[in-house]
């Protein structure tokens, strides 16, 4: 189908998002190449840590069509609830699977463990020719209906042509700058710290934590074992006086932050940290290329939503490129008419989920005993509201405004 060019379509980047969408586009007839600039089992790729990935309903349903669930059944855990609440303050709110009508919520897996699952599945698929180690170093509009691409690769340079590049490389991507796009940043002044914790007793299952302090949102998501994993938000001046304190003193401060609830958190895992800040894109599209994952939005941890927007964006460019290739004869990926119904379909669900997490962060981070008190009576309020925590579970499973049909379960 690509006429004069190489490929209908390059994914600049082998990360879960962009793996993911190379995985998706080969269950269609569209010549696809994946480029990837560090090795999917090296120690040094930063797509495939010991993070943990919070997956929601509709993101489930979307490995499960990429045919990756096989791939990942032992590694996930289900949650089944969401508790959130303030420190120190009255009122919670409880989101629960079966209220929903469904066995659960979502998933966590390691981040590590999904990257795996995904280039194992990448290696058993013939139609798709992967550059790795890759680097798009180069690219410019060509005279016909192409991008050029020049790709470094092992001490080489080539040039390749697409009909649409697709830029997955980061939430700092080079590529998207090279393409002329700006980007904002929003510094929230915050380290996110990662760890795992062993809860003693009283073990809750499969029970997620959000849980709100004055000094930043904490995150206690379940695993095997009554093992959980702590994702604390600080001040960044303060980040690194945590990451100093011994396990026990550690414990302490996250012990204060969740209280008693589960129990006595004991056995600290290793420590991790990032800072976090809003990213977005100017623009989702460009003449030829597109944005997607965390190169079109990179967010805030809180409510575990990032991965899940990214596979969106998998899901509804797919689903236009596959429905495409079905209509049209002599098939142009990188059509301005797909771009346009790309952005319009995409910029509503990234504003609303941006909106969200940020609108979270700024309303528990204001200080003030009326303003706690009147998050306390929301809380409290929206626990007896069924339709407000439908849409909230609607929105947190990815199944609010347009659905792709993966997200609904469907083939492409």
């Amino acid at each position: 189908m690509s006429g004069s060019c190489d490929y209908d379509v390059v994914v600049a980047g082998g990360g879960l998002v962009g793996g993911s969408l190379a995985v998706a586009l080969a269950q269609t007839d569209l010549r696809v190449a994946l480029i990837e600039a560090v090795p999917p089992d090296s120690a040094a790729q930063p797509s495939f840590d010991d993070r943990t990935i919070a997956l929601s309903h509709g993101s489930c349903k979307i490995l499960q069509q990429l045919g990756l669930w096989p791939l990942l059944r032992d590694s996930v855990f289900p949650v089944e609830r969401i508790h959130i609440s303030e420190q120190g303050r009255f009122g919670t709110a409880l989101i629960v699977a079966a209220e929903q009508g469904i066995a659960e919520l979502g998933y966590v897996i390691k981040g590590r463990e999904l990257g795996h699952a995904l280039w194992q599945k990448i290696g058993d698929l013939p139609t798709l020719d992967v550059i790795c180690p890759g680097t798009v170093t180069a690219t410019s509009q060509s005279v016909s209906s192409c991008r050029s691409l020049t790709v470094a690769t092992q001490g080489q340079e080539r040039r390749i042509e697409t009909q649409l590049l697709v830029v997955a490389d980061g939430a700092r991507s080079a590529l998207r700058a090279a393409l002329g796009v700006g980007a904002s940043r929003d510094d929230y002044e915050q380290t996110a710290i990662v760890a795992n914790v062993q809860v003693a007793k009283r073990y809750t299952g499969h029970t997620a934590y959000e849980r709100f302090t004055p000094d930043g949102p904490l995150a206690l998501l379940p695993g095997i074992d009554g093992r959980y994993t702590v994702v604390l938000a600080r001040p960044s001046d303060n980040a690194e006086a945590l990451l100093q304190l011994d396990d026990d003193n550690f414990l302490q401060v996250v012990q204060s932050c969740i209280g008693m609830r589960l129990g006595r958190l004991q056995k600290l895992g290793q420590r991790s940290s990032y800072p976090l800040e809003l990213v977005q894109t100017a623009a989702l599209t460009t003449s030829r290329a597109v944005m997607i994952g965390n190169a079109a939005h990179g967010l805030h941890p809180v409510a575990g939503q990032g991965f899940n927007l990214g596979l969106r964006d998998v899901a509804s460019l797919a689903e236009i490129l596959a429905d495409a290739a079905r209509s049209e004869h002599a098939l142009d990926a990188g059509a301005e008419s797909l771009l346009a119904e790309y952005a319009a379909w995409r910029d509503q669900d990234q504003r609303n989920v941006v909106r969200f997490t940020d609108g979270l962060i700024r309303l528990f981070g204001r200080k003030g005993r009326m303003l706690a008190a009147g998050r306390g009576l929301g809380l409290a309020a929206f626990d007896l509201f069924p339709a407000g925590k439908r849409e909230l579970a609607r929105q947190t499973m990815g199944l609010g405004g347009r659905v792709a049909r993966l997200a609904r379960g469907l083939p492409l």
